[in-house]
């Protein structure tokens, strides 16, 4: 995807000033993840030194351009998964490693050709009362020498009208203590702590549960920081409800959960056809970051997951083929318990980040860059094929049995790496040849893909 940006400035802050809210200094927004290499992986509850060797290990060398980590912050004690994602201070004290092993993560990525995103919990602040990964001891609204009482919405209640936006965005996200952050020095605070993981050489943040913090909110909180890099932010899409993802586009990407919703339905009802019309009802490619599943979505069954084996693999292909947004793989862990923290040893994790049908897609996506979607093919259902300008071709096959067609393909006639199934450098036994006129005849197998795509 192109690099792009823009400079956001006068005209937000003159509304800002209207809402009586504080105004601040123009921004670089970077709306998508600068540079050639725009795929992410998301390594989902992994301890930071096992980020760092998989950046140099399997992400660098595949290709990938970010990896986003699970929270930096304190967080209560627990051995479930969303822990993480009750912060009690924030210090870099919580169970995937300390303040030492994320800097030297940050390092090791981007000695492998790898940026950092951070997932950021800045909507709220922990429930209940204890301590903390980190030695600190809290109740709910007081967070020692972070926040006090005063500085939380006063709506002490959770959520419970998505139609009403000030319910959605002041009252409590499932009884967590929702942080004002109207309020001039919860936005200093915030920045603060984003400025400082910046300051260790992270690129850019992943805002957790942006939908419940407004999109002003979120603009004066960037405002404040001394170079907010990269953002894309969580907010899920829902009819009829008030607030709405296309709100915050004015701040970077944001995560466009309804992908993966039209992935599910295309893979699991059989007409891959449908697929053509992805983009559609959706935001613009520029703005989306796009993702086969997700650590909630797989939980709550709105998407596709690794337990659909087959299928998600070949969803994730078609998620790095495509050229509508920029595309997030995630790589989590097996769970029979959706509170189930992850695995403390080397077994149990999907690895779907390393599989080879997904760094083999992750090698396609950056040698076709943004070239337009060509010469579209589909049978009406389980099938379909499309090019990527003369740069790249690729067929998929969510079938029983497996394909054989004549492909017009718009590469160059010679021969090429099928790289679903094979490393282009380790090859043999997997060559497609491309006749003049881009003609190729393909045999693709069932639930299956072939891709080609021409090298730099």
């Amino acid at each position: 995807m192109q690099q792009r940006s823009r400079l956001v400035g006068g005209a937000l802050a003159g509304v800002l000033a209207a809402a009586g809210l504080a105004t601040f200094a123009p921004w670089s927004s970077q709306a998508a993840p600068p540079g050639e290499k725009t795929v992410t992986a998301t390594l989902f509850e992994w301890k930071y030194a096992d980020v760092a060797k998989a950046c140099t290990d399997e992400l660098g060398p595949a290709g990938y351009g970010y990896v986003e980590v699970s929270p930096a912050s304190e967080h209560i004690k627990g051995d479930q998964w969303w822990t993480s994602y009750q912060p009690v201070s924030y210090k870099i004290a919580g169970r995937l490693g300390d303040r030492a092993a994320f800097a030297s993560m940050v390092s090791a990525c981007h000695g492998a050709g790898v940026k950092v995103v951070a997932d950021a919990v800045i909507n709220h602040m922990a429930a209940g009362s204890g301590t903390g990964t980190g030695g600190t001891r809290y109740t709910k609204y007081d967070y020692p020498g972070t926040y006090r009482d005063q500085d939380f919405h006063g709506c002490r209640k959770s959520i419970s009208d998505y139609g009403d936006r000030n319910d959605v965005q002041t009252c409590e996200l499932v009884g967590l203590a929702d942080l004002d952050t109207g309020r001039d020095q919860v936005r200093a605070t915030i920045a603060k702590y984003l400025d400082d993981l910046r300051s260790l050489g992270v690129d850019g943040f992943r805002v957790d549960a942006a939908k419940h913090i407004s999109a002003s909110d979120l603009a004066a909180i960037k405002g404040k920081m001394r170079d907010p890099g990269y953002w894309v932010q969580e907010v899920i899409h829902g009819a009829g409800e008030a607030v709405q993802p296309e709100e915050y586009t004015g701040n970077g990407d944001v995560d466009e959960f309804r992908y993966g919703t039209h992935l599910k339905s295309a893979f699991q009802g059989g007409n891959l056809a449908q697929l053509r019309s992805i983009a559609d009802g959706k935001l613009g490619s520029d703005r989306a970051r796009t993702f086969v599943d997700n650590w909630d979505t797989e939980r709550n069954g709105s998407t596709l997951t690794y337990k659909d084996g087959a299928a998600y693999t070949l969803a994730n292909v078609f998620l790095l083929a495509s050229p509508y947004g920029s595309p997030n793989v995630y790589s989590g862990y097996e769970w029979s318990d959706k509170d189930a923290g992850p695995p403390s040893g080397s077994d149990g994790w999907t690895r779907q980040h390393a599989k080879q049908a997904v760094t083999g897609m992750v090698g396609f996506r950056n040698a076709v860059g943004s070239a337009e979607l060509t010469h579209w093919w589909d049978n009406g259902g389980s099938a379909i094929a499309f090019g990527r300008g003369g740069k790249g071709f690729v067929a998929l096959n969510n079938g029983d049995g497996e394909l054989k067609q004549t492909f017009a393909t718009s590469l160059p006639a010679g021969t090429y790496c099928n790289v679903v199934a094979a490393a282009p450098s380790a090859c043999d036994g997997h060559t497609v040849t491309v006749g003049d006129g881009g003609k190729a005849q393909l045999t693709v197998p069932a639930k299956g893909a072939v891709a080609l795509h021409l090298t730099r």
